[in-house]
């Protein structure tokens, strides 16, 4: 069985119920002119228990598919966000 993709992002929404979106962010080059250039991508992952909140930098994990757009679950919390 093949390794699970394991990718690391920040909450930006936990207002779903056992949902957050997670913001994965990554550096590509652009074909012409080379610069190097950030991109994001968003992720829908299962947060059981609610353990991760807005801010928090998580480590999601891929899994089956739970429903229509959510292919991914958080693993861990890495670091969490700072109380303001």
């Amino acid at each position: 069985m093949a390794a699970k993709a394991e990718l690391q992002g920040v909450v930006v929404s936990d207002k779903m119920q056992k949902s957050v979106v997670v913001s994965v962010e990554r550096r590509v080059q652009h074909a012409v002119y080379g610069k190097t250039q950030k991109r994001t991508t968003r992720f829908i992952a299962h947060n059981d228990g609610d353990a991760a909140k807005v801010g928090d930098r998580v480590a999601i994990a891929e899994t089956r598919p739970m429903s229509a757009r959510k292919r991914w679950t958080v693993t861990r919390v890495i670091e969490r966000a700072a109380q303001v």
